[in-house]
Parts: structure tokens; C-alpha cells; sequence
């Protein structure tokens, strides 16, 4: 199993001494993840995901992602960055525009990007960009998602679809990586994993419950996913799981520092903007808040290895589960509380010295490897194929 971290820009109220401190707060929130990445990348992680959210105050302010994983990718060395997700809806972003920035950011980076895709999770989003019924964001997906393998291996590509249209032309830069970077699908509802499975994508999801919860979804992905017909020119094998985590030396410590960090808050912010999730019975309506957890039920979940927070025993015992679930790689959100920067830090640097060792004994990425096995069956790419057929490019 391998593991990562999950970027947000999550710049919740308790931040803010006063509204007037909101640039401030901003600004702090995305170098505290800067930091936090870069100590990761240090630290043995494989992966960062940075997801995409528009409008959807104090729950993730990290709108342009992309400019976000470029300025990463310029300060870490091992790290891949991923996009969790690049909405590729087109009222939201030109496909075509998608296919750049992906291949730009494959290309500077030399390899180390991750192409992770959705259709955006909130009405709220998607009706600032016009889009007002959320089924037809379904559509677009299916329609946009076989289309990208397309732009980045012929020289004058065009399309004429129900959500997008395009004259010949030839998307440039093409991929550094042969064929394409991973690609990646969110996954919110169940029928999802399915899905994703029959187009040879891996799956970004999310949990808050036990480990357990997901293995049924995972094993349904599983059996599917070795006879998929591909959305890209490979299958991308993997299942990833976001989660939390305050791995300590102090048990104690860990325990007073996560029954005060807020994320509860955080919980209840997700079942209000993400509507176009499935939401599990008792949640309290929103502006009433989930409860944060007290100190004996913390305890409880943590000696059941319910969640990684504790002593690197403790949190090994959590780890394990999700392991033994079936998840490829378990992800941590752990700026998404009021956690301070100081002690997320020291939390991966423990995870990395203590955990990473037992479970990722591979210095090669798996979706490296995925993709080296696919290129190596089919054999060398044509010069054709990387967009140098000039005589054939319309001019008009």
C-alpha cells in the first residue's frame, strides 16, 4: 500500500480573529499545505492531491489547482501531484484546455503527475457555471472522458458532441509520459467504483467511517476492473482512500491535540455543500453541526483501529484495516482541521519514519509501474503519434 495527502485550502472560521484577517488567513492556509507537502515529500510519501472547489466558502478555497500542483511540482522532488479532481464538465473548463494543462504539467514535471477527474460534487458549483441539472454533468463526463486520449495522440483532432464542439486542431504540448500520465475518477456515490472499473480508471474517494465500510465497494471494483475497456490508452488498477490522521510518539498528545482540531466542523461542511452525495441517516441539518468527538470516544475508536490517530502502534493497527479492506493507497486530509502546521508536520515526518517502511517497499510509483507494463507490451509510440505531422494541420 502506498500513501499521499490531500490538499484543500480548507480556511475554516475558526481562522479568522475577524473578517478583516480573511487574505491574511488565506494566504497562511495554502504555505502551512506548501510546507506540509514538501516535508511529506521528504518523509516517503508517494502522492499529493489537490482538489478542485469553486464558491464553497471556508470549505476548500483551492479553486485553481493547477497553479497550485505546478508550484509543488517546482519544490518537491519524489512527490507525484495529482489533480483531485480537474472538473472536465465543459461550462466549468474547455476539454481542450484540460488536455493542455494536463500534458503541461506531465511534461514539466518530467512524469510526476496524476490525472484525476470529476464532474464537481455541489450544486453549488455547478450552477455557477450554469449547469442546473446535475444528471447532465453524467453525460458530460461520459461524453469528455474518452476524448482526452484522443487530443494527446493525433495532430488535428476535432469533435462534434452534445457538450462540446471543435474545429481540427492539434492540442498542444503533447504528454512527457508515454502514453499519458494516470488517469483517475472520483468516486461519491457507489455506482461509481463500478463505473470507473469498466473504464480502467482509479478510484479517488473519501471516508468517515470504518475501513470495513468500503470493502464490499472495493471488491465490486476489483472484479471488474481486468476486463475494462479503457477511457484512456491503459488500466490504472488502484483504489485510494482519504482519510485522517495525527500519527505521535505521544499517544496522549495526539489524542488532546485531535478532540480540539475541529474536524467534526469540517464533516458537517462536506454534507452541506456536497449535495450530490449520498447522505447517511442522523446528520444533523445544516447550520446545526455534527458533534466533535469527546475524549472516551476517540479512545474507543482509536484502540478499535477505527481511525490513524495515536502512537505509530496505534495508528499501524488502523492502517492495517485499510489494507486488509483492499484500498492501494490511503491519503490523509489532515490540514482539513484547525491541526496546527507544526504538528501536521511532525505527524507525517512520524508516519513516514515509523509506517511507510511496513507497507511501501517499492520506490517505483504503481502507476508508474502500471504504465511502464502498458508501453512495454505495446511497444515503442510512432513519431506520428506526438503531433509532428505538420503537413497535415489545417491553417484556417
Amino acid at each position: 500500500m502506498e500513501f499521499g495527502l490531500f490538499n484543500s485550502g480548507y480556511t475554516p472560521r475558526q481562522s479568522y480573529e475577524d473578517e478583516a484577517d480573511q487574505w491574511a488567513v488565506e494566504h497562511q492556509r495554502l504555505q502551512n499545505e506548501v510546507a506540509w507537502t514538501v516535508a511529506a515529500d521528504k518523509a516517503g510519501f508517494k502522492y499529493s492531491w489537490a482538489t478542485e472547489h469553486h464558491f464553497l466558502t471556508e470549505y476548500s478555497h483551492l479553486s485553481s489547482n493547477e497553479a497550485f500542483i505546478a508550484y509543488l511540482l517546482a519544490k518537491t522532488e519524489q512527490i507525484h501531484m495529482g489533480s483531485g479532481i480537474f472538473n472536465i464538465t465543459p461550462p466549468v473548463s474547455h476539454p481542450a484546455r484540460i488536455a493542455e494543462k494536463v500534458a503541461m504539467l506531465d511534461t514539466l514535471s518530467k512524469g510526476r503527475f496524476e490525472f484525476g477527474v470529476g464532474r464537481g460534487s455541489s450544486t453549488t458549483e455547478q450552477r455557477g457555471f450554469g449547469i442546473d441539472d446535475p444528471e447532465l454533468t453524467k453525460e458530460m463526463i461520459d461524453e469528455v472522458l474518452p476524448e482526452f486520449k484522443k487530443m494527446w495522440r493525433e495532430s488535428s483532432y476535432s469533435f462534434d458532441g452534445k457538450f462540446f464542439k471543435m474545429p481540427p486542431r492539434n492540442v498542444l504540448p503533447k504528454p512527457y509520459s508515454d502514453p499519458h500520465p494516470p488517469m483517475w475518477i472520483a468516486a461519491g456515490n457507489p455506482g461509481t467504483f463500478e463505473k470507473a472499473a469498466q473504464m480502467g480508471l482509479g478510484v479517488l474517494c473519501f471516508t468517515m467511517g470504518a475501513p470495513e465500510q468500503l470493502a464490499t465497494l472495493i471488491e465490486v471494483y476489483k472484479k471488474n476492473i481486468e476486463k475494462a475497456e479503457p477511457a484512456g490508452e491503459y488500466i490504472n488498477n488502484n483504489i485510494m482512500v482519504t482519510s485522517q490522521m495525527l500519527c505521535l510518539e505521544d499517544g496522549q498528545k495526539a489524542r488532546d491535540i485531535a478532540v480540539n482540531m475541529t474536524s467534526r466542523f469540517q464533516n458537517s461542511l462536506v454534507f452541506h455543500y456536497l449535495d450530490t452525495f449520498p447522505q447517511p441517516p442522523g446528520i444533523p441539518q445544516w447550520p446545526a453541526l455534527i458533534p466533535e468527538p469527546t475524549p472516551d470516544e476517540l479512545d474507543a475508536d482509536i484502540k478499535a483501529g477505527n481511525v490513524c490517530i495515536g502512537t505509530p502502534d496505534e495508528v499501524d493497527k488502523a492502517v492495517r484495516r485499510y489494507e486488509d479492506a483492499g484500498a492501494d493507497q490511503l491519503v490523509f486530509g489532515m490540514l482539513s482541521t484547525t491541526m496546527p502546521i507544526e504538528i501536521a508536520i511532525e505527524a507525517t515526518e512520524t508516519f513516514g519514519k515509523h509506517i511507510i517502511p511496513k507497507y511501501d517497499k517499492d520506490k517505483v510509483h504503481s502507476t508508474t509501474r502500471q504504465r511502464e507494463a502498458f508501453t512495454k507490451k505495446r511497444g515503442p509510440r510512432k513519431k506520428t503519434e506526438l503531433g509532428l505531422a505538420v503537413d497535415k494541420l489545417p491553417v484556417t
